[in-house]
């Protein structure tokens, strides 16, 4: 467990979570999530969020948007799952912006969106489900790892990247298949799946087949079937 995710496990769920929808930018559980906040509604959120007392203190929600909205001004729709963050560094710039990090403490299910007096969406968290989010995840086995490792090789090839096989053989699987599964360019939806696996083994898998499909130009006509 890193510094930073030590009080993950303790952390309240508060049942209010103020959201930032930002398609393709996922938060996991005990992962890190950097953030450059600059539009007025999200400085207002995070200020309020720093602000709060209890439960709601320094915690904000990344979710996922469906799309933008259909009519100028309008909220674009949702995804049903995202995944609470607490804030645990701030700083604010000379030219007005504010510069986060997030730890990801739990994902919750949106029960509801609510009807509130603020710039930002809030919405009724429901943790059901989630409850080993704040567990210590289950290895995976080494067949698992090493075929990650194999497809990831592929996949890297595939898109003329490199990567510090070093610093990938040192990598825990949880780090690995986080940090795979935020920087890796999917589309919205497999990041989506990938974000709903039950499991860090349910996520590897998920992954691996999501990294075999990209890298295999044969095969990039038809997607995986994402469940």
């Amino acid at each position: 467990m890193n510094d930073y995710t030590s009080d993950v496990a303790t952390t309240p769920l508060p049942s209010a979570v103020p959201v930032f929808p930002l398609t393709g930018a996922l938060l996991f559980p005990r992962g890190l999530l950097p953030l450059n906040i600059f539009e007025p509604r999200y400085l207002a959120m995070v200020r309020d969020a720093m602000e709060a007392k209890g439960a709601a203190s320094r915690i904000i929600g990344m979710i996922q948007a469906r799309g933008e909205g259909s009519i100028a001004g309008e909220s674009p729709p949702l995804f049903n799952v995202g995944c609470l963050g607490r804030i645990t560094d701030y700083r604010e710039t000379d030219d007005g912006r504010i510069l986060i990090a997030l730890v990801g403490v739990s994902r919750f299910r949106v029960g509801a969106e609510l009807d509130r007096p603020t710039l930002y969406r809030q919405v009724l968290a429901d943790y059901h489900g989630f409850g080993s989010d704040r567990d210590e995840p289950s290895a995976l086995g080494p067949a698992a790892r090493a075929g990650l490792e194999d497809v990831l090789r592929s996949y890297l090839d595939a898109q003329g990247l490199a990567a510090d096989w070093e610093a990938v053989k040192n990598a825990d699987d949880e780090s690995l298949v986080t940090t795979l599964a935020c920087v890796c360019p999917f589309d919205p939806a497999e990041k989506q799946a990938l974000l709903e696996a039950s499991d860090l083994p349910e996520r590897a898998a998920t992954l691996t087949a999501l990294m075999t499909f990209a890298g295999n130009p044969a095969g990039r006509g038809d997607r995986p079937t994402l469940q």
